[in-house]
């Protein structure tokens, strides 16, 4: 089976965005009213029991993304006994995952109170708290989520997207009545676990109705059960890296300087995250794309597609990396005023982090659908510990700038250049990864020298709030966009990447 690869993704970007602006916009409503309402401390406690609850999530393994990675052959193929045998495999796995999670998480229960560095409100009890959001974690392990891999692997990820942004409206609109009307906490997390079990019983009937072929079925063979066995180790290594390098940072900041300092470094992260999240819906929209063409395209068609994907993504990443660094103050003054503002070098340090974070997105795309999570297992182990080692040391002598710093290093020198070199290694094997390289480096000296010239404008506004805000915000869209078609209009990159959207536009159509 071969999909309109062009019209799936762009299709799964429009809704996606839709869903991520739904998922962005009314969170930040939400912090404000925890804020005045109730008090910095709340928005800091469940920060930290969303990170706590993220690294138990480990258990969950990659197991997800092995399946979906395993069911991109047989749906090519139209082996539909494969495929129902691997989701039978997938439903009774997270069963397993889910009861596992419990379990880890009532150990945990004791010890939350140690995690906390200074007061923590007075008014509730962070246990029951914690037990309420514990199983909101885990209540969906035992639902319909495994069919979500379905509509991932058949590049519908649309359908999923459209399902939770009319349960999210209706979440955050509930959890905004309960702040403002009752000033109730338990009421607030409860409304959350609701709209979890509706949110995945919806998707769970909407796929059967859609897929009524595949059943939870049948048993895979020895060599897949090795295959998926080997890609799921690689996978938990891999996703133990991930969890350390974002969810520990609020721990380790509430272990060192308390929850007050917690709930600002999250409040500034949500921003940076606004902006991970809406560029992963590109990301996450053409994964699905590459598993496809993986299958059925050759090495040398992928690795040109890679050179413009890789090209399309830097420059929207340039773009909103500039956009964060002459808007990032403005707006946190704007939201939380002064008291609840780092200094402008600790912004400059969160711009770079994103920046840095971003540089691999595609070359990872490409390394998730070749599936070489086993052959990262070392980068992964590598990063995690210089990643635990640096938080802990610099955390503790820098707080907040150590914290950042030291993701920032392990990020740069080993996620994006030794996961590089294993993606050329393994499939890439006949290009240079020089030119990879050396492309990295274009893009960021282009996005350095544009930012520059950006942010001098941005600070001839001398006028201040709302309407400060938005005149550099309309310098930043417009700015940057006429400098990097001024500097890479005549490049071989800009020209494909001008053909690419021509085709989007006209036909919805790739080369098949």
């Amino acid at each position: 089976m071969r999909f309109n690869r062009t019209k799936n993704s762009v299709r799964n970007i429009i809704w996606g965005f839709v869903n991520k602006i739904i998922i962005l916009i009314f969170p930040f409503a939400i912090k404000t009213i925890i804020i005045k309402k109730l008090g910095s401390e709340y928005l800091g406690l469940s920060s930290l029991f969303t990170s706590i609850l993220q690294v138990l999530s480990l258990t969950e393994l990659g197991f997800s993304s092995a399946i979906v990675f395993s069911l991109y052959k047989p749906i090519a193929e139209d082996n539909t006994e494969k495929i129902c045998a691997l989701m039978n495999l997938y439903k009774k796995i997270y069963r397993i995952i889910g009861t596992i999670i419990l379990i880890a998480g009532l150990v945990i229960l004791p010890f939350i109170n140690n995690m906390i560095n200074g007061n923590y409100p007075s008014d509730i009890n962070i246990y029951y708290i914690y037990l309420i959001q514990l199983f909101n974690t885990v209540i969906t392990y035992y639902l319909f989520a495994y069919k979500n891999a379905l509509l991932i692997a058949h590049q519908r990820n649309d359908i999923s997207s459209n399902i939770n942004s009319i349960v999210s409206i209706i979440q955050y609109t509930l959890q905004i009545l309960s702040l403002i009307i009752f000033k109730n906490y338990y009421i607030y997390v409860l409304i959350v676990s609701i709209t979890t079990i509706i949110n995945n019983l919806i998707i769970g009937i909407i796929t059967s109705k859609k897929y009524p072929i595949y059943i939870c079925k049948g048993q895979i063979d020895k060599q897949t059960k090795r295959e998926i066995k080997k890609r799921v180790s690689g996978l938990l290594i891999n996703k133990i890296c991930q969890t350390t390098r974002n969810s520990l940072d609020s721990i380790f900041l509430s272990a060192f300087m308390g929850l007050n300092i917690v709930a600002i470094y999250n409040n500034y992260y949500s921003i940076l995250n606004a902006g991970i999240t809406i560029l992963g819906i590109i990301s996450t929209a053409i994964l699905s794309s590459i598993g496809n063409s993986i299958v059925v395209e050759d090495v040398r068609k992928n690795y040109k597609d890679l050179k413009k994907f890789n090209f399309m993504y830097m420059c929207i990443v340039g773009w909103v990396t500039i956009g964060l660094i002459c808007l990032y103050q403005p707006f946190m003054e704007l939201w939380m005023g002064t008291k609840y503002m780092f200094s402008y070098n600790i912004v400059i340090l969160f711009c770079v982090y994103f920046y840095a974070l971003e540089m691999g997105v595609i070359r990872g795309a490409y390394s998730d659908a070749v599936g070489l999570w086993w052959e990262n297992r070392y980068r992964a182990i590598i990063e995690t510990i210089s990643n635990i080692i640096l938080n802990y040391i610099l955390g503790k002598l820098f707080g907040v700038y150590g914290i950042i710093l030291g993701t920032l290093i392990s990020l740069l020198i080993i996620n994006f250049g030794f996961g590089s070199q294993i993606l050329y290694k393994y499939y890439f094997k006949t290009e240079k990864i020089s030119e990879y390289f050396f492309s990295h480096a274009l893009y960021a000296f282009v996005t350095f020298i544009v930012g520059i010239i950006t942010y001098l404008l941005c600070n001839y506004i001398t006028i201040t709030g709302l309407q400060g805000l938005l005149l550099k915000g309309i310098i930043c869209i417009i700015i940057p966009g006429l400098l990097y078609f001024i500097l890479y209009n005549k490049t071989e990159n800009f020209k494909e990447m001008k053909n690419f959207l021509i085709r989007i536009l006209n036909k919805g159509e790739i080369e098949k």
